[in-house]
């Protein structure tokens, strides 16, 4: 398993591809797969961990210097074999760009998760480097906008353990967003929502460096610690009670989705999630089953007032059966066999 080299596993607030490997990684343990995970320097696991670079590098992700040398020596490591002294059957690559454009240069077949969107740059890079790896989407709208000479051998999505999320049956009064803090990730569409439907709304997440001047014109000026509160960067039991205790998750994203872990997690709370219909957000939310999709900031505000129709328990129940990590695992397992038996899969 290989992890970009940015952040610990599992993550202590944000970090969405980590909090996936973690779970992935502990689920094939648990089925009794031998797992080495090569990732970022105090990262805890029950697989064997090795990190190869010194310290952690949260600062400076994607800078190229960082992901090449952590590639590099994890490929060093995927040629001596596993500790038991076999060879490995797989690689599964969610660091990035790196380990995909060099795969050809490993005997151990390789296949990345796909956690970002198609854009005009990695459309190119995947037409360009496509014939080297294979790849898993993470919903059918990912899949869908994936270039032809690109061979993705299953759709398996992001996992949750449902058991670890508190289902509550009560909400309180507030609504909650909950992601980085870009335009495209829609707080600042989140407030003006939450105002025309006159009920409260909690911010939360990371504030990066070159997101500081967007939370400061966009977002601030709105928190009051009444109506708008920001709770920071959130994780562990905090970060549970923020998707437990809401009304309803709201998702007003202006960007190609490729699948919303979020929305999967609040669902296993038993929490609605209101959103609009841009990428993934139709496969995940069951419109009037789950939650709402809407079309702008005054359907939101109108669905906010329509919650009372949705019941906890199919929000939970939709988690169980879609997302938690038995299914997830499952899917992923047949996945690999693919890879590893070099089944032609058309692009």
């Amino acid at each position: 398993m290989l992890a970009p080299p940015w952040i610990p596993i599992p993550p202590r607030g944000y970090g969405g591809v980590e909090r996936v490997i973690d779970l992935l990684t502990e689920e094939l343990v648990r089925r009794g797969h031998e797992v080495t995970l090569f990732a970022s320097p105090g990262t805890r696991s029950r697989a064997r961990v090795r990190s190869v670079l010194g310290h952690p590098q949260p600062d400076k992700i994607e800078m190229s210097l960082y992901a090449a040398d952590h590639v590099s020596a994890a490929f060093d490591g995927i040629a001596q074999g596993a500790p038991s002294g076999n060879a490995y059957d797989i690689v599964h690559d969610h660091s990035g760009f790196t380990a995909f454009a060099f795969a050809h240069r490993l005997e151990t077949p390789l296949v990345q998760t796909l956690h970002g969107p198609f854009t005009r740059a990695t459309r190119a890079f995947y037409r360009r480097h496509g014939h080297k790896a294979a790849a898993i989407a993470i919903s059918r709208y990912q899949a869908g906008r994936a270039p032809r000479e690109l061979s993705i051998v299953g759709v398996v999505p992001n996992p949750v353990v449902a058991a670890d999320y508190p289902f509550r049956e009560k909400k309180s009064g507030t609504v909650l967003w909950m992601g980085r803090m870009e335009a495209d990730k829609g707080p600042q569409r989140a407030i003006a929502a939450a105002r025309k439907a006159g009920v409260p709304l909690v911010l939360a997440g990371p504030v990066q460096p070159h997101q500081q001047e967007f939370f400061d014109t966009e977002v601030a000026p709105h928190v009051d610690g009444e109506a708008v509160t920001y709770a920071g960067e959130v994780g562990g039991a905090r970060r549970l009670r923020l998707f437990s205790r809401a009304a309803a998750l709201l998702m007003p994203i202006r960007w190609p989705e490729p699948f919303g872990l979020v929305m999967a997690e609040a669902m296993a709370c038993g929490t609605p999630v209101i959103a609009f219909p841009q990428g993934a957000a139709p496969e995940v939310v069951d419109d009037g089953r789950t939650g709402f999709l809407v079309r702008d900031e005054d359907e939101m505000a109108a669905a906010v007032l329509r919650l009372g129709e949705i019941a906890p328990a199919e929000c939970r129940s939709t988690v169980e059966e879609r997302y938690d990590v038995g299914p997830v695992g499952d899917a992923y397992e047949r996945a690999y066999g693919r890879v590893i038996d070099r089944v032609p899969i058309s692009p």
